[in-house]
């Protein structure tokens, strides 16, 4: 929370429909968590979870879409994002709160170059010359890491490797000087030592700029050593949230435990196959009844089929939407 006890960002029950030809597609459901200013949070979950909707929702893409429908809330600093008028967030998208997307390649311009990129953003936002955007520009290319950026930045997208790409997104998001970072999959497609530099990179210029940020990831190896705090998403809902220590050490959800299973560790002995979470996600379309998770999960009853468990307190800080959140630390050992 800011010094004055109010979060930075505050969703509560956001809800995301599609229209399509299947039907009305649930793609997030009743969504509600915060972010502070400065905090560094993970939110984790398969592809098709919500996540990338709930972050375009966030910044104000999503509702651009002419098949959807939202409901609820997305405060950003007290004020609704979801009832502002679209100049008005405009004005805030990328000065205020900026996104890192999934895939650098796409996300780029082709036809322009490092330089046009770059500094559209300064000059609409910080009202800069383009002389000065330009030193900017090179200055930030500098400290993400990019070599020779004074001569780089006339180049073009496909002139740089992925990892530089995607250094030259994380140089674009922080431009302005947000206050909150939505990370899409920051580190996808890259090898393990360039994703290690991303996200020491991503962490220190959290701290460096003070700017809350949000990572998104179906990967729980990412977020481990980064953010304090995890959100678990599963088929558009928060199925588990708490600090990260907590949860990686004692889930309180089974979809967290399959998640955490099918992730080799060094510290335990080498497999010949990873663990996976059997069956496929639901299709949102067509939701069944009860839990979503129940056609997959290997503690399911009757109850979870018939009922959809609440996200709630388990009385130790953290949230769970389950019905056997309290034997399911010895279960989960069970099917180890």
């Amino acid at each position: 929370m800011g010094a004055d006890g109010r979060a930075l960002l505050r969703l509560t029950d956001l809800t995301v429909d599609f229209a399509s030809q299947e039907g009305m597609v649930h793609a997030v459901d009743r969504v509600s968590f915060q972010v502070a200013p400065g905090e560094l949070v993970g939110l984790v979950g398969e592809s098709g979870c919500g996540k990338s909707v709930t972050a375009g929702a966030i910044i104000g893409l999503t509702g651009m879409l002419p098949n959807v429908t939202m409901s609820g809330s997305v405060e950003f600093d007290g004020r609704d994002l979801l009832t502002l008028p679209e100049a008005e967030v405009r004005a805030i998208r990328g000065r205020q709160i900026s996104m890192i997307f999934q895939d650098p390649i796409t996300s780029l311009n082709p036809v322009l170059s490092i330089e046009r990129l770059m500094t559209e953003g300064l000059e609409l936002h910080l009202g800069l010359s383009h002389a000065d955007a330009v030193k900017r520009s090179i200055a930030l290319l500098d400290e993400v890491g990019i070599p020779k950026a004074a001569s780089r930045i006339k180049d073009y997208p496909h002139q740089f490797s992925g990892g530089m790409r995607q250094r030259v997104m994380i140089a674009i998001a922080l431009s302005c000087n947000p206050r909150l970072l939505l990370a899409d999959e920051p580190t996808t497609a890259l090898d393990v030592t360039i994703q290690a530099q991303i996200l020491r990179l991503l962490k220190r210029l959290s701290r460096e700029h003070e700017a809350a940020v949000i990572v998104i990831t179906h990967d729980l190896g990412v977020v481990a050593g980064m953010c304090r705090r995890i959100l678990v998403m599963y088929a558009g809902r928060i199925v588990e949230s708490g600090p990260a220590k907590a949860l990686f050490a004692r889930p309180h959800h089974p979809y967290t435990v399959g998640l955490l299973k099918s992730v080799p560790r060094l510290d335990e002995p080498r497999r010949d196959t990873l663990q996976t979470i059997s069956g496929l996600p639901p299709d949102l379309a067509h939701l069944p009844p009860g839990c979503a998770f129940a056609p997959r999960c290997f503690l399911a009853t009757d109850e979870c089929w018939q009922a959809e468990p609440e996200l709630a307190s388990t009385g130790d800080g953290r949230l769970s939407a389950c019905f056997h959140s309290a034997s399911l630390h010895e279960a989960a050992g069970v099917v180890a």
